[in-house]
């Protein structure tokens, strides 16, 4: 695209509105559904932005689960709408931070299920769906001795559901018995089958057991057959929600379907009603009442046999996926450069995506996902990969932008933004991701999928853990090693000098030994010895001896080539082997000229001068180290002599 027809792409794109949806497991066939039909009812108008988060983050809850910092993502300077799926969030905590970051900006929420002020509601009327759910089993199929598994105590849910059953047995002429007619399950199977596990022992059982959600219908369903009742026959089974695996179950669960696709209609209402006049605008849903096997009624097949063949494709996708995108966790996290991890991205599992990473997680000087100030710091995000533009990101053409001070912490941050809304013009949803590795989030996955299929909406959780776990699993790695080279790097060098130790350079001559490139050539030992040592420690003091045998170990060291291995053996003992054609004249003159200069700027109290001896011999099976050392030594010490003699 040239830049002059991109330039007029960008400006189109920024007239549409830009909408911010947070919800969770954009995959589930019912979230996906809802955003299908969203989006079908906007895109013209709007590019739809998806902030997912792939778990559970439950009601009140508050813990360490670092993919919910995908909301603080959203760039609330930019969208004109946000909408919350709130029962898919299931955190209040979250959504009372994403309410308020919204208005602080004047920007206008659509929440659905949930009651908020100042924010367009879109609500199921639970009461109305409830009440015909327990009205068909009381009074349809005239149960006179029903029970209700509750959900939690002091629940608003539970506590409306409550007052329903009591509603519908008043105008039965039932009474309502607490003891026999009430118990809690919590809306979750493990309360509920403990809770169910009391009421098996009773004498009598009810003749009905309407539950509060489904989850707790099916458990109900389950345990009640394990202990040999027959459902309907012997027992009636009812459900609330329409939850997908009511279809599944045997017998099928009855129930009302509260689902969220009927809110996507109302929610397209209320987000172009409160972006054109900016007031709020409610909606109320009746669920849908679903008549089934477990209250006696024929079967209800409408939806279950797409889920089925739904459920089974994804089944089987669900290993392979899993196969391929575990190898690339584990290729880019073995990968020993930048330029390699970024290779390793390229896979038929990334297409149409586009990640962003905190610039400062690819600095392997730092510990990034133990290290307070990058969890304090904001983040710089740039662009590893982009599977529409792959020409950029390979080994030979990647060029990571420097780190912005000017750059915001959301998903429009420095040049991302323009790319994004390009993205947002194909008139698809986007998806946003948290990338997150040690409870840390890092950075963020963009999934630009091409096509609305819900299969391609799965890969987005698989793709994210994959990617979260292999790109943190490169920084800790890349950061480790760099911890070995500085631990072997102290292991293998003289502390003082910075040369070789007796470790270091027995290991190096052993690899130069097995190395056929140096065998038959000539080797040369080089000893520089330094003068007067014992006199500028007793004058002077042994820290200036330190500094004097350091400086003798730079004059040698940069005298010497930069393939030569140069040691110290232990207190002024310095020497270096140089393997092929060498001047040694030249070396030893070049460490007398480095000498000469130092003593001439240094200031010190005293002269640092060495005495050097050469041995130059062939590098075979023959070639001792030891006696090259001795001989080189001896030369070195009879200059040593000679020297002194010429100071007498």
């Amino acid at each position: 695209m040239t830049s002059s027809k991109y330039f007029k792409v960008l400006v189109m794109s920024m007239q549409k509105k830009i909408i911010a949806l947070c919800t969770s497991r954009a995959y589930e066939p019912k979230n996906h559904s809802f955003i299908e039909k969203l989006n079908m009812r906007l895109k013209d108008e709007c590019i739809l932005l998806i902030f997912a988060i792939n778990s559970d983050i439950y009601w009140e809850e508050d813990r360490q689960a670092t993919e919910k910092y995908v909301y603080d993502l959203i760039p609330y300077d930019q969208v004109d709408c946000v909408v919350i799926m709130n029962e898919k969030i299931k955190s209040k905590i979250i959504a009372d931070k994403i309410v308020m970051n919204s208005h602080a900006h004047n920007v206008p929420v659509v929440m659905t299920d949930a009651h908020y002020d100042n924010v367009s509601c879109i609500n199921f009327d639970y009461a109305s769906g409830f009440e015909k759910v327990v009205r068909h089993i009381i009074e349809d199929h005239n149960i006179q001795r029903p029970h209700m598994m509750a959900g939690q105590p002091n629940n608003a849910f539970s506590n409306q559901r409550i007052e329903v059953f009591k509603k519908v047995l008043e105008d039965n002429n039932l009474s309502f018995d607490e003891e026999t007619m009430l118990s809690y399950g919590y809306f979750w199977a493990d309360p509920c089958r403990e809770t169910m596990k009391e009421i098996l022992k009773w004498d009598t059982l009810p003749e009905a057991m309407i539950c509060a959600n489904d989850i707790m219908a099916i458990t109900v369903s389950e345990m009640l057959t394990d202990a040999g009742y027959r459902i309907p026959e012997d027992i009636i089974v009812s459900g609330f929600d329409g939850y997908d695996e009511i279809y599944f179950t045997t017998p099928k669960i009855t129930s009302a379907s509260c689902d969220v696709v009927f809110m996507a209609d109302a929610t397209a209402d209320a987000i172009l009603q409160a972006m054109s006049d900016g007031q709020t605008h409610s909606h109320n849903i009746i669920p849908e009442f679903i008549p089934n096997e477990s209250c006696g009624c024929p079967e209800y097949s409408e939806q279950h046999q797409v889920l089925r063949d739904l459920f089974n494709e994804s089944f089987a996708r669900h290993n392979d996926d899993n196969r391929v995108l575990q190898q690339v966790a584990f290729s880019i996290q073995m990968s020993e450069s930048l330029e390699e991890m970024v290779s390793y991205l390229d896979c038929y599992k990334t297409d149409n995506l586009l990640l962003a990473v905190d610039s400062h997680c690819l600095n392997s000087d730092i510990n990034y996902f133990t290290s307070e100030d990058t969890y304090n710091d904001p983040k710089d995000f740039v662009t590893i990969y982009d599977s529409d533009n792959k020409h950029m990101y390979t080994p030979d053409t990647l060029v990571l932008p420097k780190p912005s001070p000017n750059s915001s912490e959301d998903i429009f941050s420095g040049s991302l933004k323009s790319r994004i809304i390009e993205l947002g013009q194909r008139g698809y949803p986007l998806i946003f991701n948290a990338l997150d590795y040690m409870n840390r989030p890092f950075g963020f996955a963009c999934y630009y999928l091409k096509n609305n299929d819900i299969s391609n909406y799965m890969n987005t959780m698989l793709a994210t853990n994959a990617l979260s776990m292999g790109i943190g699993g490169y920084v800790i790695v890349r950061y480790q090693t760099l911890l070995l080279d500085k631990m072997d790097k102290m292991y293998r060098h003289d502390a003082l000098t910075g040369l070789y130790n007796r470790v270091g350079f027995q290991k190096l001559l052993q690899k130069k030994i097995s190395n056929p490139e140096y065998i038959g050539g000539k080797v040369t030992v080089i000893m520089a010895d330094l003068d007067g040592l014992k006199y500028i420690n007793d004058t002077f003091g042994h820290a200036e001896g330190d500094n004097a045998i350091a400086v003798v170990a730079k004059a040698l060291n940069l005298a010497t080539p930069e393939s030569a291995l140069s040691v110290r053996f232990g207190g002024d003992e310095l020497f270096s082997v140089v393997f092929g054609e060498c001047k040694p004249d030249e070396i030893t003159n070049s460490i007398a000229d480095y000498l000469d200069e130092y003593n001439r700027y240094s200031g010190k109290p005293y002269t640092v001068s060495a005495s050097c001896g050469c041995k130059t011999d062939i590098f075979d099976a023959d070639f001792n180290i030891t006696q090259a050392l001795k001989e080189a030594d001896d030369k070195m010490y009879i200059i040593k002599k000679n020297r002194r003699g010429r100071h007498n």
